[in-house]
């Protein structure tokens, strides 16, 4: 199969489809793989490395679309992009369709198959190409959050980690799935005092007995995320509900109770965010306030640590992307179950539940495909 990597274009996103040693991998299974060039120059990846590593490396996007059967990427296509896609074409990359109908329907309309990173499922029902990405946004949600506290930054001037005969700063960290676990694995490391609420009890349970008393556990009902919230200097949104908008959590009511200079940091926006106050922001102004309150509602955030989370996604999503290669998408979706929940356009139509009841659009069975 003819697989191609072009360069990112959203608002400083460094991050690449593919390392070179992904490449080298594909390549050594008969593949051909068409990289963008200077696609990696962002991370210090050379178009010599992916030349030595067997790729061809082509001079703009548009060459890289024309050639290639399927596209990696990291983000959702702008719609620049979209209009380089063609019928039948494979394009696997971080979606996030529900809160974005403009980028669906240039999907439907470009009938390419479209598969997102983050629907795609494992044995357990766990998300294991969201999980790496999660991991990095959880773990610099709190070094984020902690800058962000700064005054200079519009906080209220607290140290997380407080110092001798003062307390440390308080964080709520509202879900408790990757993103949140890692969030307050690292408040906590810092020395801050840190509350994780989420809906599952053997999920609380777990955390209990992993960190004990180093990170509070509450179940979450309304009454338990309000006074959590009221009591932060820093919440962190990791909410996640595969495929669909994430729920608010936070009202803009809630803010007025906060501490002024109180900071939220939204990992959730990506799937339209868990504070009614939050949109999307950029590496390049990743702030603003709302009635006192700092939000951080960066919609790529591991971009910020960009070749961290190259090799980490790449190290997921490789396999999948050999399978598609070996089998051709429809021999892959039908023989793993796993990818195919994976499948969120195809055929001009939304093929993914979520997404489908997301956007108010009739759900394609995936069934008839096979």
């Amino acid at each position: 199969m003819k697989i191609g990597v072009p360069k990112e274009i959203k608002n400083h996103e460094y991050r690449v489809g593919m390392t070179p040693a992904g490449v080298r991998e594909l390549c050594a299974s008969g593949h051909h793989v068409f990289v963008e060039r200077l696609a990696g120059a962002g991370i210090g990846l050379s178009d010599e490395d992916y030349r030595k590593a067997g790729a061809e490396i082509l001079p703009d996007a548009e060459a890289v679309f024309a050639a290639a059967d399927m596209i990696v990427k990291v983000k959702e296509p702008q719609p620049q992009e979209c209009q380089l896609l063609r019928a039948e074409q494979i394009l696997f990359t971080y979606l996030h369709l529900a809160p974005d109908p403009k980028q669906a329907k240039l999907l439907m309309e470009s009938g390419a198959v479209a598969i997102a990173y983050e629907t795609v499922t494992d044995a357990n029902g766990r998300l294991p190409l969201l999980a790496p990405m999660s991991e990095v946004a959880g773990r610099m949600a709190v070094q984020v959050g902690a800058y962000c506290l700064e005054k200079a930054q519009g906080g209220a001037g607290i140290l997380l980690a407080g110092v001798p005969g003062v307390a440390a700063g308080k964080v709520a960290v509202l879900g408790g799935g990757v993103v949140g676990l890692n969030s307050a694995r690292m408040a906590a490391g810092l020395g801050a005092d840190v509350t994780i609420l989420d809906k599952s009890l053997p999920r609380l349970a777990e955390i209990d007995a992993l960190y004990g008393p180093r990170i509070k556990t509450l179940y979450a009902t309304t009454e338990a995320i309000e006074k959590a919230v009221f009591d932060a200097d820093l919440v962190i949104g990791a909410v996640l509900v595969p495929g669909a908008n994430a729920p608010k959590l936070v009202s803009r009511a809630m803010l007025k109770q906060m501490r002024p200079g109180s900071v939220l940091v939204d990992v959730a926006i990506d799937q339209g965010g868990c504070f009614e106050t939050s949109h999307p922001t950029t590496h390049a102004d990743p702030t603003y306030v709302v009635d006192g309150i700092v939000h951080y509602c960066v919609a790529n955030m591991p971009g910020g640590v960009a070749r961290s989370s190259t090799y980490a996604l790449t190290n997921a999503t490789l396999p999948f992307v050999k399978q598609l290669a070996d089998l051709g998408w429809r021999g892959a979706l039908a023989s793993n179950p796993h990818l195919r929940a994976g499948l969120n356009v195809v055929d001009g139509h939304i093929a993914h539940p979520s997404v489908a009841s997301a956007l108010g659009e009739t759900l394609f069975e995936i069934h008839q495909l096979f």
